[in-house]
C-alpha cells in the first residue's frame, strides 16, 4: 500500500528553502521523515516501544547521527572499505540532538526510544549538522510517540556583523560567532558554540535571531503533524504509584532532608551519606515484605522530596548544598609545571574538582587527519578529555572514551584553540585528566589547559577562564536563583547548566542546556553577567599563578624553525625519491617536513637542539641559493679532468675550475697543484654562460697575483 505523501516548505528568506517530506520511505518506522536543503538530503526515522523494561524510572532514549561516504561521492578509508564506528563530529551531532529532545519528553514516559539520522546526500555546501534536530523533530511530530515539542535547531553564525542561519560551508569560515541553538517555539533549549571574544550582549542578540529562526520551522511541523493526522499521541502507563506512601514518604523526610541542604556541608560523599541515612531510616521503618516491594517507590519518592528540600532551601534561604551564596566561587588552588616529563603541565583544583592537564608540542607528522565524510584536513590543536571513574569515587573499571567526554573535550578545544596563534609552528596537543569531580569539571580542563599552555611557553593570546552557571525556578514562580560555579548535584536537582568560556576580553565558547520552559531574555541576560563576574574571579587566580606564557619552551621541548622558498625548488630539497631530504635528516638528526602553501613551500625544520637545526637550515638554504657572480663558496672537487676540475660549490651545483683558473702560474695538468678529488678548496664564481647555465669557477682571484719580472 502506498501511503500518502505529503510535504511542506520552510523559507529561509534568502532564495533558500527546507522541505520536509513523510510518507515515501520507512514506512514501518513510527515516524520517519526526509528534510532537503539543496544537494543536502538528510533521513530521520524514530520508534518507540510499546512498553517499558522493568524497573526502569527514566527515559531511555538513544539518537544516532550517521553520515554515509556515499552523499558525498566518496569511499570510506581502510581495509573493509565501510563505515565503521562513529567519527567525533558524528557523535557531537548526535549529541546536540540528544540534549534538546530528552527534556521534552513526559517525565513518566520510559520506552525505549531511538532515533536515526542519516546523511544520504550532500555536495559540501551546505552544513547537515544544523538539520539534524529539525529532522528528529519533525519525525516525532509524525508519529504517534509522545513529545512536547516540536523543536528545532539551527546554526547561527555572525559573518561582517550579521547574523546568518544555516551558513554554508564557506561561509562559515569568516565567521566570528558559531552556534547551533535548539528551542520549542516558547524557549531556547540548548545552545553550543564557539566565538572570537565577543560580548554578553552580542551572544543574547545571536540566540534571539536563532529563535527567532526556529519559530517558523515549528509551526511548518505543526502543520505537518495536522496534515498527516497525528495530533493525537498514543496512550501509555509506564509508572505505578501509591499516592498514600508519596504522602507519607513526604511528610517524615522532608524536613529531615531540608535540615542537611542546609547544613552547608561541603564534602559531597558525607552530605549524600547523610541523605541517604534518611530514606534507609524510613526503610528501616517498614516491614520487610512492604521495603522489598515497595522499596523502589519509596527511594523515587524521596528522589522528589530531597530535590525539594534543595530546591526551596536555595530559593527562600539562598543557601546553597555547601553553604554557599549564589555568587560565591569555591575555593580555588592551582600550580604549573606539576609534572617534568611533558612540555607543559599544571594542576587546576576549584572545590571538589580538580583536572591534572598536561601539553605536548609535536611537528607537522603529528598533526590529526581528519577524514570525515565532509570534514577533510588537519587538525594542529588537539584537546583530549578523560574522565576516569575514581574522580567520583567510583569502584568501577575505566572502559574506552565515552560520548560525554568526546563532548566535554570538544567544549573545551573550543574554549582555547582560538587563542593559538595562526601561525604558531608547533602541533600542540593537551590531555586534560579528571582526577576529582564535583561540578564543571571541562570548565576545570579550560583553566587548567590556559595554565598549562602557558607553563609550556605557548604564546596563547590572551588566557582563558571558565565557569558553569546553574538555575533553581519553579514553573508559575517569579522567584528564582541563579547559581555560578554549580556542584554535580546542583546540575542534577537545578533547571540549567549553563558554561560560558572567556578572556577578559569577551566569551570564546559557550554550551548551554535547558531543562525548565519560561526562561526569559532576562534570566539568560543575568545569567550571563554574572558568570562573567565569576570568570573574572578565576582568571585573577590563573593570572596570579602564570601571569603569561614562560618566555622561552622547556629546554626537553622540541624545537622547530620554519622557512618558505620558492615552489619550483621544493622538487630540489626533497630529491629524487626523496634521497636529498632523507639524507640531510640522516646527518644532521633534524626532522625535515616540507609543503606547498599559496605557491610557496614551506619548510618545517624541528630536532632536540639548536645544532641540529642550524645544520639542517645552513644545508637547505644551500640548496635553494641562487649562485651569484662574484660570490665566493667552500666547494668540493668531484672530479678531477684534464682540463680542470669539477667543483661541487652549492649542493647539486657543479661548476668548472678550469686549469688555466687554479693557479696564476701555467700548470701541465691538476695535480700539479696538489688537488685531488675529494678536496675541499675555496672558488669564485666568475661567470655564468647565458646559452648553456653553466658556471666558471675561479681559485687563482682569491690568490694574490705575483708580481711581473
Amino acid at each position: 500500500m502506498i501511503k500518502q505523501v505529503i510535504k511542506k516548505t520552510i523559507d529561509l528568506g534568502d532564495g533558500r528553502t527546507i522541505t520536509i517530506e513523510t510518507g515515501k520511505l520507512a514506512k514501518q518506522a513510527d515516524g520517519a521523515v526526509e528534510v532537503r536543503m539543496g544537494n543536502t538530503m538528510l533521513l530521520a526515522t524514530v520508534c518507540s516501544a510499546q512498553e517499558a523494561g522493568e524497573g526502569v524510572d527514566f527515559m531511555p532514549l538513544q539518537v544516532e547521527y550517521k553520515e554515509r561516504f556515499s552523499a558525498f561521492g566518496r569511499f570510506p578509508g581502510g581495509f573493509t572499505k565501510r563505515e565503521g564506528r562513529a567519527s567525533d563530529y558524528e557523535i557531537l551531532t548526535s549529541r546536540l540532538v540528544d540534549r534538546v529532545l530528552r527534556p521534552l519528553f513526559p517525565e513518566n514516559y520510559h520506552a525505549d526510544t531511538f532515533v536515526n539520522i542519516m546523511l544520504f546526500s550532500s555536495d559540501g555546501v551546505d552544513m547537515p549538522d544544523a538539520l539534524a534536530g529539525l529532522a528528529a523533530s519533525a519525525a516525532l511530530a509524525v508519529s504517534d510517540i509522545p513529545f512536547n515539542g516540536p523543536i528545532s535547531e539551527v546554526r547561527v553564525a555572525r559573518i561582517d556583523g550579521k547574523f546568518k542561519i544555516n551558513p554554508t560551508f564557506a561561509e562559515l569560515e569568516k565567521a566570528d560567532m558559531d552556534l547551533m541553538v535548539g528551542a520549542t517555539y516558547e524557549n531556547i533549549m540548548m545552545v553550543e558554540g564557539e566565538m572570537d571574544e565577543v560580548s554578553e550582549a552580542d551572544l543574547l542578540e545571536a540566540l534571539k535571531a536563532a529563535h527567532e529562526a526556529i519559530k517558523v520551522h515549528c509551526l511548518v511541523q505543526k502543520e505537518l503533524a495536522e496534515a498527516v493526522g497525528s495530533t493525537v499521541k498514543r496512550e501509555y502507563c509506564h509508572e505505578t504509584n501509591d499516592e498514600e506512601l508519596r504522602k507519607d514518604v513526604w511528610a517524615k523526610c522532608y524536613d529531615k532532608a531540608y535540615a542537611i541542604a542546609r547544613s552547608g556541608n561541603a564534602d559531597k560523599h558525607a552530605r549524600q551519606n547523610a541523605f541517604d541515612a534518611i530514606v534507609d531510616e524510613y526503610l528501616a521503618g517498614m516491614s520487610e515484605e512492604d521495603a522489598a516491594e515497595k522499596g523502589a517507590l519509596v527511594k523515587r519518592y524521596y528522589h522528589d522530596v530531597e530535590k525539594e528540600a534543595v530546591r526551596r532551601c536555595i530559593l527562600d534561604e539562598g543557601i546553597r548544598l555547601d553553604g554557599r551564596t549564589t555568587t560565591q566561587i569555591r575555593p580555588i588552588w592551582c600550580e604549573v609545571d606539576y609534572i617534568p616529563g611533558p612540555h607543559g603541565s599544571a594542576v587546576f583544583t576549584r572545590g571538589e574538582t580538580q583536572s591534572l592537564s598536561t601539553v605536548t608540542l609535536g611537528t607537522k607528522l603529528d598533526e590529526k587527519i581528519l577524514d570525515d565524510v565532509l570534514n577533510q584536513g588537519r587538525d594542529r590543536f588537539l584537546l583530549h578529555y578523560n574522565f576516569p571513574p575514581f574522580s567520583t569515587g567510583e569502584a568501577k573499571a575505566q572502559r574506552g572514551v565515552g560520548r560525554r567526554e568526546i563532548g566535554h573535550g570538544n567544549l573545551a578545544n573550543r574554549a582555547l584553540k582560538r587563542m593559538i596563534p595562526a601561525d604558531y609552528p608547533y602541533v600542540v596537543r593537551v590531555v586534560s585528566d579528571i582526577l576529582e569531580s564535583n561540578g564543571s569539571s571541562s570548565m576545570a580542563t579550560v583553566c587548567a589547559g590556559t595554565l598549562a599552555l602557558m607553563d609550556a611557553g605557548v604564546k596563547i593570546k590572551k588566557p582563558v577562564s571558565g565557569i558553569a552557571m546553574g538555575l533553581i525556578k519553579n514553573p508559575g514562580e517569579e522567584k528564582y536563583a541563579v547559581l555560578s560555579d554549580i556542584l554535580g548535584d546542583e546540575d542534577h536537582l537545578g533547571d540549567m547548566d549553563f558554561k560560558v568560556t572567556g578572556t577578559k576580553d569577551g566569551i570564546t565558547a559557550t554550551q548551554m542546556d535547558i531543562k525548565v520552559d519560561g526562561l526569559s531574555y532576562e534570566i539568560l541576560e543575568r545569567a550571563l553577567n554574572q558568570a562573567k563576574e565569576g570568570r573574572m574571579h578565576i582568571l585573577g587566580k590563573i593570572t596570579e599563578t602564570i601571569a603569561e606564557p614562560r618566555a622561552d619552551l622547556k629546554e626537553h621541548a622540541p624545537r622547530i624553525e620554519t622557512m618558505t622558498i620558492p615552489k619550483e625548488f621544493i622538487g630540489a630539497v626533497i630529491g629524487p625519491g626523496g634521497k636529498i631530504i632523507q639524507g640531510m635528516q640522516e646527518e644532521t638528526g633534524a626532522v625535515i617536513t616540507i609543503e606547498e602553501i599559496d605557491g610557496m613551500g614551506r619548510i618545517e625544520v624541528s630536532g632536540t637542539n639548536k645544532k641540529c637545526i642550524d645544520n639542517a637550515m645552513r644545508m637547505i638554504k644551500a640548496i635553494v641559493a641562487v649562485p651569484e657572480v662574484g660570490e665566493v663558496y667552500k666547494g668540493k672537487v668531484r672530479s678531477i679532468m684534464p682540463y680542470g676540475a669539477f667543483i661541487e660549490f652549492l649542493p647539486g651545483k657543479d661548476g668548472l675550475l678550469h686549469i688555466s683558473e687554479i693557479d696564476w702560474k701555467r700548470l701541465e695538468t691538476v695535480e700539479e697543484a696538489g688537488i685531488k678529488e675529494g678536496d675541499e678548496i675555496e672558488v669564485k664564481l666568475i661567470d655564468v654562460d647565458q646559452k648553456t647555465g653553466k658556471f666558471k669557477l675561479s681559485r687563482k682571484v682569491l690568490m694574490p697575483r705575483p708580481e711581473k719580472k
